[in-house]
Parts: C-alpha cells; sequence; structure tokens
C-alpha cells in the first residue's frame, strides 16, 4: 500500500515521505513570495529546517526566520514575531515544527496587521468576527511531529503571560492553505516527545469520541484514530525510523485534530492549567491524567468504550481499555501521575479554578463542578 496522498479535507494536505521538497512551489500557490519561517528553538539549527530554509531560499523565496518560541507560547512571543514579520515585508508564514511553532506561527498570521488584542478572539462566541479577516496572512503548515494536529485547525492555542492561562484563539482563516505531512521530518524526534504527541493525538481522538455533542463524522474518525495510535505508536517509539509507523502517526494527529470538533473535555482542561503552571509538555500532561480521568467518566463511557475496545481488538470492555492505556503509558514512559511532573497540592485550587474556565470541560462527558474537578485533580496527585 503506497503511503503517498494529496487530500483536500479539511485543507490541502500533501501527504507522503519527502514531500517537504515541494514546500516552495506551495508557498508560491497560496500566494507567499517572501515567507516568515517560524519554528522552536531546537529545531532552528537542525538540518529538517536548514533543508527547509535551502529549498525556500532556492526558489528565491529566501530564508527568513523566526525562533522565539517557548513551549507554551506566549502573547510576548507572538509581539516578538510580528516585529520580525513587519520589519522583514513578508506576505505570508511558514509554520515549520511541534504544537508549539504551528499555533505560534498561526497567531503571527493572524495579528500580525490587526487594530485589536489578540485575546478579543478567543474561542467565544462569534468573537472571530471581530477580526479584519481581509489582513491575515497565508500559511502553509508543516508539522514535524505527529501530536497536536494543529496544521489542520482553525485555532492557535496562547498562554497569557500575566495570568499563565491559555487561551484558544479562533478564525476560519486560520486553516493552513496547504500542509506538507512528510513522515521523514518526524524520525529525529526524541523518544519522549514521539511518546508525548503521540498520546497527545491519542487524548484528541478518545476525548472526541466520549464527547456527548452530536458529530457523527468526527465520530467515525476518531475511532480510526484511536486504532491507528493504538498499534503505531509503540512501532514509532521502539523504532524511530520506522517510516510506516510515522506516516501512520502523522495520519492519526491530523485526524485527532478533525475529530476534536465534537469536543474535549476533562483531559484536556486539567492539562491545559497545568501546562500553563508548570510548563509542562502538553501530550505527556494528557497522558498522565488520562486513567483517572476515564475512572472519573465511567458512568457515562463505559458502554461506548466497550465499543471502541471492540474495534480495537481489546478484549474486556471498558476495563481492557483502560488496561491497555496503562500499557501503553508504561511501555511509553509517560509519568504515573502529576505529582511526578511537580505539580504541588498547595495550587489545586488555583488549578480547579483555571479548569472551570478552560472551554474544554464543556464537552466532557461527567458534568465538571467545583468540587468534582478538585476531586479529580487530587486523583491525579
Amino acid at each position: 500500500m503506497s503511503l503517498t496522498a494529496n487530500w483536500s479535507y479539511p485543507t490541502a494536505i500533501k501527504f507522503g515521505a519527502g514531500r517537504v521538497s515541494e514546500l516552495a512551489q506551495h508557498c508560491r500557490a497560496a500566494g507567499i513570495t517572501n515567507p516568515l519561517l517560524v519554528t522552536d528553538k531546537a529545531l532552528a539549527t537542525l538540518p529538517i529546517t536548514t533543508n527547509a530554509r535551502d529549498i525556500l531560499d532556492g526558489a528565491g523565496l529566501g530564508r527568513a526566520m523566526f525562533c522565539e518560541v517557548d513551549p507554551n507560547p506566549t502573547e510576548r512571543n507572538m509581539e516578538d514575531g510580528i516585529r520580525a514579520y513587519r520589519e522583514g515585508a513578508h506576505d505570508g508564514v511558514v509554520c515549520f515544527g511541534g504544537g508549539s511553532a504551528l499555533d505560534l506561527g498561526k497567531m503571527i498570521a493572524l495579528m500580525a496587521f490587526q487594530s485589536i488584542p489578540v485575546w478579543d478572539l478567543e474561542d467565544v462566541g462569534d468573537w472571530w468576527t471581530r477580526a479584519d479577516a481581509d489582513r491575515i496572512a497565508p500559511i502553509v503548515a508543516v508539522p514535524t511531529t505527529a501530536g497536536t494536529g494543529s496544521e489542520v485547525g482553525r485555532a492557535g492555542v496562547l498562554t497569557n503571560s500575566q495570568t499563565h492561562k491559555k487561551k484558544i484563539i479562533f478564525h476560519p482563516r486560520l486553516l493552513p492553505t496547504v500542509t506538507i505531512c512528510d513522515p521523514e521530518l518526524t524520525v529525529g524526534m526524541p523518544k519522549a516527545i514521539t511518546a508525548g504527541t503521540g498520546m497527545d493525538a491519542f487524548a484528541h481522538c478518545l476525548e472526541a469520541y466520549c464527547s456527548p455533542h452530536y458529530h457523527p463524522m468526527s465520530q467515525g474518525i476518531a475511532l480510526e484514530g484511536l486504532r491507528l495510535v493504538n498499534e503505531y505508536l509503540p512501532r514509532a517509539y521502539a523504532t524511530p525510523d520506522d517510516l510506516e509507523a510515522r506516516a501512520q502517526m502523522m495520519s492519526a494527529a491530523a485526524m485527532g485534530a478533525v475529530a476534536f470538533q465534537k469536543g474535549l473535555g476533562a483531559i484536556h482542561s486539567l492539562s491545559h492549567p497545568v501546562g500553563a503552571v508548570y510548563g509542562t509538555h502538553h501530550g505527556t500532561t494528557n497522558a498522565a491524567v488520562m486513567p483517572m480521568v476515564l475512572d472519573f467518566n465511567r458512568p457515562a463511557i463505559a458502554d461506548r468504550l466497550s465499543r471502541a475496545a471492540n474495534y480495537l481488538g481489546i478484549s474486556g470492555g471498558f476495563d481492557g481499555f483502560r488496561a491497555r492505556v496503562m500499557e501503553l503509558r508504561a511501555e511509553l514512559a509517560i509519568p504515573a501521575n502529576l505529582s511526578e511532573m511537580g505539580v504541588e497540592p498547595a495550587r489545586l485550587d488555583e488549578l480547579t479554578e483555571m479548569a472551570l474556565e478552560d472551554p474544554s470541560c464543556g464537552g466532557n462527558p461527567v458534568p465538571m463542578t467545583r468540587e468534582n474537578t478538585r476531586a479529580l485533580f487530587e486523583a491525579c496527585l
């Protein structure tokens, strides 16, 4: 079976090993003649990034780069990126990297020439209509991890540096014009990042599948995404140069981001504040709280996860599914709980309030209250 394809759902996706070589032509197709490549500090000096810049430069598109991106990007990172974008007279953004670089690149493209604060475009109601859509720059996305799925999303996550709260910033024009999914770019990921980003994709699919909202298309995509992660993440972790496993994980990451249009839940509403306050890796934090959230939601999701377990070839219904999550966590060296990630009991009240403010909690199968959310945090320690 050939793992090369062109897809147009939800955007134009150029999928296959080696397809980063097409970067310049897709920038031109998006109307970009002077791109700013946005990546993170760790990627900035790696060969895959140098190669991408060489491809752009060789086509006469320059090699400009911005890499001052924190693991949980803030509005300060965005402002620095906007300054670089304006000073370079750029006309589009190439988002190159993991979720942090993808999200920040999208924020730069969105806000470079807006006249309102970025927080006025939080994903609340129709707030996105406040933006001047004609002033949003075109975006080409090139993921180098297989987790967040931001390359097929219409939003970005930005942390407020003053309040330490993560906000989801939304606009339909944040959907990249073209996305290049080249699994060769993920081969060099550290094992911990392979594990954390892979479990992020699993969490997206799991929470979308369990969400009580109605979206049958997302439901089906989420179920197949769960199967792909369950089957291929251990292979990608154990054998980093397994290109089939890497390709299937890139598919699963995109599928998770498409699926969570149906909703997310307590896994994300807990991990967002923990990441904002403690700077933990998002996907790894999701994996750390996943079993406890499964227990919390069990009354509402046991039957549904029994059906998912059957599809994944897991025996034992809900208990079998939970046991498989525990196996994955052990195999991928995921921290056992939030205490191992540095979370302190003294901050649980603060984290609880932040979790209840997070939009993800609205998609949880069991309604989240101050009392049960704090108890859930305690169970995660």
